[in-house]
């Protein structure tokens, strides 16, 4: 029996420079190299973005059984300036948190900080390279935009655990995940009890750690 298939292949770096290093092997290159397909990043292809926006929301919202939210030309516009490191899946994942939370200000003001340097204790800038690189700095941003997010949903529901997850379209298992990743947690141990009927703590309904 003879399998007819074809092999697609995918990779974000400089495949020539990798086998100059010998980090790739130049037989399995010229194996797989038919025909070569150069996909530049979001950000050399911004006038895609106002589409690929209306294109997240509507699916999303559909997927979600949501409205999808209004795109306004001054997020449009704080969009197009953003570098987008993620690409497509970073793009992908903004709109659904602003889906999400429906708050146009804290969408742009995610970006802001995304894009922005903080400054050290002295007002000097701290050079990326002193603080892991270019990569640990930008995975940094997000983990810290990701807790705070976190941290609002479950202030919000009064450490309802369930409630939080599911306004956060995640899973129940993946909260807890985060909130231990995060280390988070409720302003007082009394914040986290809630009753299977909904009662507060004091009621004399049974309750359970959500």
């Amino acid at each position: 029996m003879i399998a007819d298939a074809r092999v697609l292949a995918a990779t974000n770096i400089d495949v020539h420079k990798a086998m100059a290093e010998r980090r790739l092997r130049e037989d399995l290159y010229y194996r797989l190299n038919a025909f070569t397909m150069t996909i530049p990043p979001l950000r050399e292809r911004r006038q895609e973005i106002p589409l690929l926006l209306t294109c997240f929301m509507n699916n999303l919202a559909h997927k979600f059984g949501k409205t999808p939210l209004v795109l306004s030309d001054r997020l449009v516009q704080e969009c197009l300036r953003y570098p987008w490191p993620g690409n497509l899946r970073e793009l992908g994942n903004f709109v659904k948190r602003y889906l999400v939370r429906g708050r146009e200000d804290t969408a742009i003001e995610e970006l802001r900080v995304n894009v922005h340097q903080p400054d050290d204790c002295d007002g000097a800038r701290v050079p990326v390279s002193a603080r892991g690189g270019l990569k640990a700095w930008v995975r940094g941003l997000k983990d810290d935009a990701e807790a705070k997010e976190i941290q609002r949903a479950l202030d919000g529901t009064n450490w309802n655990r369930r409630a939080a997850a599911a306004q956060l379209i995640i899973s129940y298992k993946a909260l807890l995940y985060k909130i231990k990743q995060h280390g988070l947690s409720p302003a007082s141990d009394d914040s986290v009890l809630y009753s299977e009927n909904g009662a507060r703590p004091g009621n004399p309904a049974r309750f359970r750690l959500e």
